[in-house]
Formats: C-alpha cells, structure tokens, sequence
C-alpha cells in the first residue's frame, strides 16, 4: 500500500520537539512505501497565527535536511511558494472548498444554523459546570425553521454551522492504541463554519484529508477527543476515512507535559543549544519507539526500513537530555573533519581556517557533548590567559623540580624531527620514552608540561597538545610557563 501523509501544523509559533517526532513518524512511514510526505498549514484559526511562522517552519525542515514531496516552499527571494498538484496547501487559501460540504450538511439535516451569542454561550457553559454537567451546547438552535433562519440571516445576525451530532457510538481503531470508541452523548455539536465565513479546524481536516488522499493521519494524542467528531464528518459526508495514530507525549523528567515553563520545547532553541540535526532526529525518532532492542545509533535510511507504527509505545516517553548530549557526542565523534569545522563554525567568532584550531577541534570533541561548548574549548589554543604558577607544580613534587623538568622537556621537544608531530601516538611515544630513560615519574613531567601547553588546570593530554600546537608554539609556551615559574 502507499500512503500519503502529512503533517499540518498551525503557524502559532516554531516547531514543538513532540511535532518533530510526528514529523518523522510520517516520513518514515511515507518513504517505506515510496508514497508521499506532504506539509499543509492549518490557518482557519486567525486569531493565533504569528507572523512568520511559516517561514520559520520551513527553515526548520531546511535545517533538519528534511524533504517532502508537497506543501508550501520558501523561494530564493524569501517569498512563499508551493509544489504538488492538489494545492493550494494553506487553508485560508482554501476556503472555497469547505463551504460546499457545510451545505451538503445542511442539506441533508446533518448540520443546523445557530445564532447563539459568545456571551450566552459562556452564561451557558458557567452553569452547565455549575451543575456539574458535561459542557457542551444545548441545541437551542437546532430547532429553528428554515424561514426564521433566512429571516434573521436577512437581517444581519451573526451565526456559526454547526453539526449535528447523531445519537449512538463513535469507534475507530487508533494505529497504535488499539480500538478507542465514544458515546456520540458526550461529544458537543462542533461549529463547522465560523461567524467569519472561515471553515473551523474539524470540518477542514476532513476535506483537506479527503481532497489530498491522506491515508494515514498521525498526530498527539491530544488530538483523540476531537477524533470523534471527525468520524461522524466522515460519516455524515461518505468520504473514506484515513488510518487514525495518536503518538503518546513526551513528558518533563516529572512526568509532566513538556512545556515552556520547565524546559524548551521548540525544534530551534535544540539546534540553537549545539546539537546536530542528525543526531535530534535519531534521538526524537527513538524516543518511545525503538526497532531494535539492542542499538540507539541509527541512520536515516535505515530508521524508514525498519520503522514499524505497531511497535509505537503507548506510554509517554521522558525527555531525557542525558541521552541526547550522550548521542549528540557520538554523532560528533563520527562527523568527519570538514564537516566539523562547518558545524562548530556558527557557534564561534574564531577563524576556524586556522591549522591550530582544526587539529583542536579534533582534540576537543572528545570532551564535548554539543557544539556550543567547543567555544571556551578553543580559546585557549589561540591566546593563553596566563599561569598560575600554584597549578604549575604538582601535587608531588616541588617548584624546583617542575622547573628543571619544564627545561629538559623543553630541550626533548626542540630536539624532536618535523614529522614526529603528525601524529599524537609518535608525540605520545616520544615523550614516553624519555620519561623511562630517565627514571622520571609520569606525573613530574607530564603535569607541568600539560598546565605549560594549555594554561589550564583541565585539558586535553600533554601529547594531544603538543600535536595541536606544533613545535614552534609548545617551545614557545613551555618557555613562558618557565618564566612565570622562575
């Protein structure tokens, strides 16, 4: 079977983390079949939108390196665009679409005209709650004639369609959930058609599904309650209906609802903090779902052969950044250097063309979890802060000896051939063995060197170091920290 799905976000703000999850789930699952991933904006809710939302939307897809087969486009000149056959792909674009299907149900007794004020409604909702009632709308319209519609229509009062909601069972079999089912008793008549003419988010999801050839909806499971509603749309109007999933939340480490006000929640604000777009996909995409007990690492094409919408966990899945900083590492350790040095190269004011400062990066990602920490790694490959000459000496020895040791060293680094720093194992063996023809302790000599190379009481190793800096500046600061000792 190919499947055609789609993500439909509404332009309130940047892509929430729970929807990059979604967002793959969909692409995954389009891939495997060769079928089509397509984007559509939900912007029937006027009151929301944010200006520049979707620019900012599709600048995230751009970063994500994530492509889809229809939607909407930014062009070069910064303007929006579209590609695929059956667009427009934004709803307000779309609004001679709806309006047909409101009068079909309409038509056929299936939707009613209601000219209920927002503050009858809100005194309505007040007492329902007041009474301990399921709140919902009393249907004062549902009875009016057609000649009292038309007349009241004639004369300028506001009103909204609403669906009428039949009596019975509303069941569907959720992807990942199993069977869910409502007593239709509890769902409200949902307005269809707002007062502006706009079409409302239940009526155009059914269309737009309908319209594109959606076959399988994937979204939070925020959105079940709502899934009735659009059963009995489906229903009303004859139109097959998608397969429904609902993907579980993703929680604070309390097992709360993700949200702003305990941690980030946006798909930037993760790219902003160092973490590799390759390396948030996997961790998103394995986070309640794994296809395989045993590996994390994943790349994309193997997450779409192998991804398996039954093996979706019900339950939440936690946050755990633990896990992603881990995964961010391992995905740095695996970049290869040219592509290192493009992604650290935003999240730095240093010239990353330098020869130091590359074989640093090398040296430092061993040590790091994201890219925004390689900043105050790097700082001190390029210009020492200076000595404390406590730190210089170790903890064994004495200010005598770690100078006669900073002198010979010294005099072993000057006198070592060209090529020995191209690699760190021949720095490493070098230093090593005048260590051991010496009868010297590791600690003696390798601790003022290293404090000498990197002005730092934590660093990277001594021979790492040397590698890093070459001949020229190590003699150079090995001499300084002689001087500031002496």
């Amino acid at each position: 079977m190919i499947t055609r799905t789609r993500i439909a976000p509404s332009p309130t703000g940047y892509m929430h983390i729970g929807t990059l999850r979604t967002v793959m789930f969909d692409y995954y699952l389009a891939r495997q079949t060769g079928g089509q991933f397509i984007v559509r904006i939900e912007d029937t809710d006027q009151a929301r939108l944010v200006e520049g939302a979707v620019e900012s939307l599709l600048n995230t897809f751009k970063k994500l390196d994530l492509d889809y087969d229809e939607g909407p486009v930014l062009l070069a000149d910064g303007t929006l665009g579209e590609k695929g056959d059956v667009g427009p792909y934004t709803q307000s674009k779309r609004l001679d679409l709806y309006r047909p299907y409101a009068d079909r149900l309409l038509a056929d007794g299936n939707a009613y005209v209601c000219f209920c004020t927002s503050e009858r409604l809100v005194e309505m909702r007040a007492a329902q709650v007041a009474a301990k009632q399921n709140p919902k709308y009393d249907r004062r319209c549902a009875g009016l004639s057609l000649d009292e519609v038309k007349k009241r229509q004639a004369a300028g009062e506001k009103f909204v369609i609403r669906m009428r909601i039949p009596e019975g069972e509303s069941k569907f079999i959720d992807a990942i959930r199993g069977e869910i089912s409502f007593n239709n008793a509890d769902v409200d008549d949902q307005v269809i058609i707002k007062s502006d003419g706009f079409a409302s988010y239940h009526l155009a999801v059914v269309v737009d599904d309908y319209l594109m050839k959606i076959s399988h909806v994937l979204r939070g499971e925020e959105w079940i309650s709502s899934t009735p509603k659009q059963i009995i749309l489906h229903d009303m109007l004859g139109l097959p209906m998608p397969v429904y999933a609902h993907v579980p939340l993703i929680l604070n480490p309390d097992k709360t609802k993700l949200s702003k006000r305990k941690g980030d929640v946006s798909v930037e604000s993760y790219l902003a903090k160092g973490y590799l777009p390759a390396a948030l996909i996997n961790f998103i995409s394995t986070l309640g779902y794994n296809p395989k007990a045993d590996q994390e690492i994943y790349e994309r094409a193997e997450l779409t052969e192998l991804f398996d919408l039954s093996k979706v966990s019900r339950a939440g899945a936690v946050m755990n950044i633990e896990k992603l900083d881990w995964m961010n590492h391992q995905y740095l350790m695996k970049l290869p250097a040219a592509d290192l040095i493009l992604a650290v190269q935003p999240f730095t004011t240093l010239d990353l063309a330098s020869p130091v400062l590359q074989r640093a990066l090398i040296i430092e990602r061993e040590r790091v979890s994201r890219l925004t920490e390689f900043a105050d790694k790097l700082g001190a490959y390029v210009e020492l802060g200076g000595y404390d000459p406590a730190i210089l000496v170790w903890k064994k020895s004495s200010k005598e000896d770690a100078l006669e040791q900073l002198q010979n060293i010294s005099t072993v680094i000057s006198q070592l051939p060209a090529d020995t720093f191209v690699d760190i194992s021949l720095l490493e063996a070098a230093v090593k063995e005048y260590i051991s023809s010496n009868a010297l302790q590791n600690g003696n000599v390798l601790w003022p060197l290293r404090i000498a190379l990197s002005g730092l009481e934590k660093s990277a190793s001594p021979y790492e170091l040397l590698w890093a800096l070459g001949q020229e500046e190590s003699l150079r600061r090995v001499q300084l920290a002689f001087e500031s000792l002496s």
